[in-house]
């Protein structure tokens, strides 16, 4: 069995330990490796076809957990920074160069435990790699074009917290070198330095040829990695029935003779949901049809679709069946009178009282963080060759979905003043698009758009002062809960929500908030906290705030979530949208 360095959650691995991230164990530091090294032999299954379709792969799983008496292990890591040292004898080496004893990171010499190296190089087609210590140090001197045969020691004396203490020495006798100014962008360029294409979380892979420039970044950095991270929701008919049999059981490839002998003593389950064995038999027929293609375009387009049919299915209502163990969504709308709320521009509640979500990982970026304008390029690879899976999790819970006024939100939206408003937040983000857009261009050639218009602002915005406000009332942090907007195309909706990896998700604290009663309190309530900011004047009467400028009245005092809360990284926000002259709930 190979050395177990640790545990993380599995949920850890879509969302902040992915395939290429890199994790500190102790004094060690490693990266994730490539799914083609996972051993998926026991990996359970996840099945949805919707969110597979887009993604293009056959299913997911998830993944793997270490079996000692199955003889598995589980998700495998590579060590990386290659460049370690050591407080007290100060060298600087390979790591295989200290001669560790086996399963420790210590000095041979002194005994002491080793420091991975701080600085890693990257590109922003994901590539990694050391830092160049060598020739950051013999820059300039006689031995720039071939090894010196020295030995490299690095000291920090603690006297500032700046680079400038980083100081690294040679034997050979070069003057020594403090790190300060490593992280120019010219700094490498002086030293000829290009990304050489590593990928050291892919063992297969070598290296590859790569025209883009590198850059230094601290090995604990946040911006070291970005996943690529879709989700669905399981909507009717997959989400119960016939569907969730299948799935459940696994017999989407199954043959004729399989499925009838798997039921001769599981007709039960048949008769749970009214079906037949033929009714079984006929269904993987049809889902194995090549012919058959549930969407009707690819890529982004085919995931706005997956959107807009969860829209739909969170519009009717969808009540709890006899067969309740095949069925994971349950959508209810809420009983009472909407009289008070339609007064407000909010045209429906639903309780959603189950939920079903599948949250995978495509593909993952370094540096700058993900965007729509983004090249195919600068998607790095899970794994060395093409696979017909990704690592997923299936999560559940519950939640509400609001439906706002269409009517309403259509003379709202028509105010000169709202637009104008709308277009600082979209010209902002446009810039930026087309900014990276340059940088790499797409290779379809197609002019970038931004989401951002006054209905997305205001759903989004509605949906943060939501979740600010049930996180005082539901039983759950902010963190726990999680938004998922509809807007745009004819949709003017958003999901609040909890999702979790066990039954803690689903115990009617969220779908409480729901009861109309008291959705018309803690909508008020939310609105009236909206109202008053402790920033402000500077707040309310901000021109531009936020990572690259893309909110203006919103800040961590009033509206922005933790990060796992929100889908657009606390951007496109302003509270102004909700409350005041302009307000949509003022009209």
């Amino acid at each position: 069995m190979p050395r177990r360095l640790g545990a993380i959650r599995r949920s850890q691995l879509i969302t902040t330990y992915g395939v290429g991230a890199l994790i500190a164990v102790d004094n060690e530091s490693f990266v994730i490796a490539g799914l083609d090294s996972w051993d998926v032999s026991e990996a359970v299954e996840i099945r949805e076809r919707r969110l597979a379709g887009v993604l293009g792969v056959d299913h997911f799983r998830l993944p793997p957990a270490p079996d000692p008496d199955r003889g598995t292990d589980g998700v495998r890591v590579r060590r990386f920074p290659d460049y370690y040292s050591c407080p007290q004898c100060k060298a600087l080496l390979p790591f295989r160069k200290f001669n560790s004893p086996v399963g420790e990171a210590t000095c041979r010499d002194c005994g002491t435990g080793l420091v991975p190296s701080r600085f890693v190089l990257a590109c922003d087609h994901g590539h990694l790699d050391d830092f160049p210590y060598w020739k950051w140090i013999h820059r300039g001197s006689e031995h720039s074009g071939g090894y010196c045969g020295g030995t490299l020691a690095l000291t920090s004396d603690g006297s500032a917290a700046s680079l400038r203490s980083v100081v690294v020495s040679c034997t050979c006798g070069v003057p020594e070198v403090s790190m300060d100014g490593a992280f120019r962008r010219q700094a490498l360029r002086d030293l000829r330095i290009r990304c050489e294409g590593r990928s050291p979380w892919l063992r297969s892979a070598g290296p590859q040829t790569c025209t883009l420039k590198t850059r230094v970044m601290q090995r604990g950095s946040s911006s070291i990695w970005h996943p690529i991270v879709y989700s669905a929701l399981t909507i009717p008919p997959w989400s119960e029935g016939l569907h969730r049999l299948v799935d459940e059981h696994d017999l989407l490839n199954a043959s004729e003779e399989t499925i009838r002998w798997y039921f001769s003593s599981r007709q039960r389950k048949l008769q749970a949901i009214d079906a037949s064995v033929e009714d079984v038999i006929d269904l993987v027929r049809h889902l194995a049809d090549p012919t058959l293609d549930e969407s009707d375009s690819t890529g982004i387009s085919a995931y706005a679709k997956l959107r807009h049919d969860e829209y739909e299915s969170l519009r009717r209502e969808n009540r709890e069946h006899s067969s309740s163990e095949l069925q994971t969504f349950v959508c209810e709308r809420a009983s009472g009178d909407l009289t008070p709320l339609k007064a407000v521009g909010v045209d429906d509640v639903m309780q959603v009282k189950r939920l079903r979500e599948v949250r995978a990982l495509a593909a993952f970026v370094r540096g700058a963080t993900p965007m729509d304008a983004d090249s195919d390029q600068r998607h790095a690879r899970l794994a060395a060759a093409d696979s017909d899976w990704l690592p997923a999790v299936e999560v559940s819970g519950e939640g509400v979905f609001l439906r706002l006024d269409q009517n309403r939100l259509r003379s709202w939206e028509s105010n000169t003043d709202v637009r104008r408003r709308s277009d600082q937040i979209r010209d902002n983000h446009l810039r930026l698009l087309n900014e990276r857009a340059a940088a790499q261009p797409r290779p379809d050639g197609q002019p970038v758009r931004s989401p951002v218009t006054p209905r997305f602002l205001l759903v989004h915005t509605l949906a943060h002062v939501l979740i600010n406000e049930w996180s005082l009332d539901a039983g759950y942090p902010a963190s726990a809960l999680r938004e998922r907007l509809y807007a745009g195309d004819g949709m003017a909706g958003l999901l609040i929500y909890t999702a979790t990896s066990d039954s803690a998700g689903s115990l009617g604290g969220v779908v409480a908030q729901g009861e109309l009663e008291r959705l018309r309190r803690s909508l008020r309530s939310s609105l009236e906290r909206a109202s008053w900011c402790s920033n402000d004047p500077l707040c309310m009467e901000s021109q531009a705030s936020g990572t690259d400028n893309l909110n203006l009245a919103a800040c961590h005092a009033c509206v922005l979530l933790p990060e796992t809360s929100c889908e657009s990284n606390n951007c496109f926000l302003d509270r102004t949208l909700l409350i005041g002259d302009l307000g949509y709930f003022a009209v």
